[in-house]
């Protein structure tokens, strides 16, 4: 991926299981993306955390030592999923092991998450609708409006509420 261009990214779970909302895992990828914000690497401009998924309106800045800032947040989330399983749920940790001889002995997060560059206004808001409107689908059931999901940045593009420090507006990379 380009740096300074902005992607809809959306990396789900293994075997789609709601790994992140079962074990209130949404902490995890939140400090991972603040972490990755200080460092300069990302500007995230829309996300919703789901319970199987996320879903990321960001822009990446450099990257975070010799990985790129989406490697990096994919790999520190997967190590926080394995510390906590092992201490509280073991056997739930067992489910994502992996076989053979691989670089890693678990894998939480489906292999080639999937880009989508945005390059016009109009893509980037109906993304970020997207977004926003997925905790209310009938399948996922969350909350019944929008600002009310916690995990999202409904609440800044609605009520201009900033509560992530690494949550930036598109309309001023727009400018």
């Amino acid at each position: 991926m380009l740096l300074n261009e902005i992607y809809f990214y959306t990396a789900t779970i293994y075997q789609w299981k709601p790994l992140i909302k079962q074990f209130h895992f949404e902490s995890i990828i939140i400090d991972s993306l603040s972490y990755l914000h200080k460092e300069g690497c990302i500007k995230v401009y829309g996300f919703v955390i789901m319970p199987n998924h996320i879903h990321l309106i960001w822009e990446l800045k450099k990257h975070n030592g010799k990985e790129s800032a989406a490697a990096s947040l994919m790999k520190f989330t997967a190590k926080q999923f394995q510390k906590r399983l092992a201490a509280i749920v073991p056997d739930v940790l067992e489910e994502y092991k992996v076989e053979g001889d691989n670089s890693r002995s678990y894998n939480f997060w489906q292999t080639n998450p999937d880009w989508f560059l945005l390059n016009k206004t109009k893509t980037i808001e109906q993304k970020l609708n997207y977004i926003h409107s997925n905790p209310l689908q009938a399948k996922w059931a969350l909350v019944k409006d929008p600002c009310d999901y916690k995990y999202s940045s409904a609440l800044f593009y609605e009520q201009e509420v900033k509560e992530f420090d690494f949550l930036y507006d598109y309309r001023d990379w727009c400018e």
